[in-house]
């Protein structure tokens, strides 16, 4: 079957987060968006087709999901991760960062430490803070282009600080590593050195680039599951966010038991219908619009790659091992953040994602999302390019 990710649906004026509320957040109408991790194609229609019949039914009450729904999902990370999960692991939640919350208030207390690795996607500094807990950073290292993980800082940070949890972004947004087998057990080995327990938040699992594999770090050794919260959704996979359906696996009883009772604790029972008709439709009929879909993102990332080569040199790419969402390094213009946020803001009306959300470490950087038509991607750029020649 044919998709069509060339076609612009225009989503102004659906309650769309991304594209209708510029002015509240403090933004001009007219700009064009590309921040929100969400994609402007419409998701498979396979999806739809689930999704058309139970409105047709018009009934919404509290719905479960049963058997089928849990073999959609473990079909899904047999067939593509080798992981073979059970169903009494599976906690649903209706997002990620909600499962990271849970998890810190499960697995820590007031006053205790949680480590991550920054720069990353902003609401896991949010969770440890607004929880009132200590945020410990072991920074990311870029050389010469490519992010690597500091061990000897994160062991140091671990022993030095008492960290009890450990939240990892992996594949990682926002610099787009998707990381090796063996950074993933040097770092499981430590947080088994050290007695720390690692919520892993792998929604991006299914976005790899060509040379790159993404490894369920809990499948890759007993003693890691034993320690590991592993966060999964078909949102970002399928465009699914506004849905609200999220799988959490945790093979360990004891930590199963204690996550579970935050859940509970903050008043969170069953999914939301239309979220687990969408997953289970996603993980069974959506493979074909899925492969299409990451060979247009594989597209959309080289005409990127091309036009900032071509026409904005200054300004240059982290090269993405994964994830539909690209990091790129503005630094060479030589601005400071606020001539930066004018520049993109108010001269090429364009609404990204700053990197200093990410972290000090991200500070220089932006995060932009390449999900959508080639049309739009090449219109930003163009108005980016636009506003750098009128400096």
């Amino acid at each position: 079957m044919g998709y069509d990710f060339d076609r612009v649906v225009d989503r102004r004026g659906t309650n769309c987060l991304k594209y209708d509320f510029a002015r509240e957040r403090g933004k001009h109408e007219d700009v064009l968006p590309l921040w929100v991790a969400d994609m402007d194609f419409q998701t498979a229609p396979e999806i739809l087709e689930r999704l058309q019949h139970v409105v047709s039914h018009g009934i919404f009450g509290y719905s479960e999901g049963k058997e089928d729904y849990f073999l959609a999902v473990q079909r899904w990370y047999i067939e593509h991760f080798d992981w073979q999960v059970e169903s009494s692991w599976l906690v649903k939640t209706p997002g990620v960062v909600f499962a990271l919350a849970m998890a810190i208030k499960a697995f820590t207390k007031e006053g205790d430490t949680v480590l991550l690795q920054q720069p990353v996607y902003y609401p896991f500094s949010e969770v440890i803070r607004d929880n009132n807990r200590v945020l410990v950073n072991s920074p990311l290292k870029l050389v010469e282009g490519h992010y690597e993980i500091d061990f000897e800082d994160l062991e140091e940070k671990i022993q030095a600080n008492d960290v009890k949890l450990f939240l990892l972004c992996s594949p990682h947004n926002p610099v787009g590593r998707v990381w090796q087998e063996w950074e993933l057990r040097k770092l499981g080995e430590i947080c088994l050195r050290h007695g720390v327990l690692v919520v892993s938040d792998e929604i991006h699992g299914d976005f790899t680039y060509e040379g790159h594999i993404h490894h369920v770090f809990a499948n890759l050794s007993s003693e890691f599951s034993d320690i590991t919260v592993t966060c999964t959704a078909p949102s970002k996979t399928f465009n699914l966010a506004g849905l609200q359906a999220s799988n959490i696996f945790i093979s360990n009883q004891k930590l199963r038991k204690q996550f579970k009772k935050a859940v509970d604790a903050a008043g969170y029972s069953q999914l939301n219908l239309m979220g687990l008709v969408a997953c289970q439709a996603a993980y069974e009929k959506g493979e074909s619009w899925l492969k299409a879909l990451k060979v247009y993102l594989a597209e959309n990332l080289n005409f990127v790659r091309e036009y900032l080569k071509e026409h904005l040199p200054r300004i240059r790419l982290v090269e993405p091992e994964g994830t539909y969402l690209i990091w790129l390094d503005f630094r060479g213009l030589g601005l400071t953040e606020a001539q930066r946020e004018d520049l993109i803001v108010n001269k090429a009306r364009l609404w990204l994602d700053s990197g200093a959300m990410f972290g000090v470490d991200g500070e220089g950087f932006e995060r932009i999302n390449i999900a959508c038509p080639r049309v739009v991607l090449q219109q930003a750029l163009e108005q980016l390019e636009k506003a750098l020649k009128e400096l």
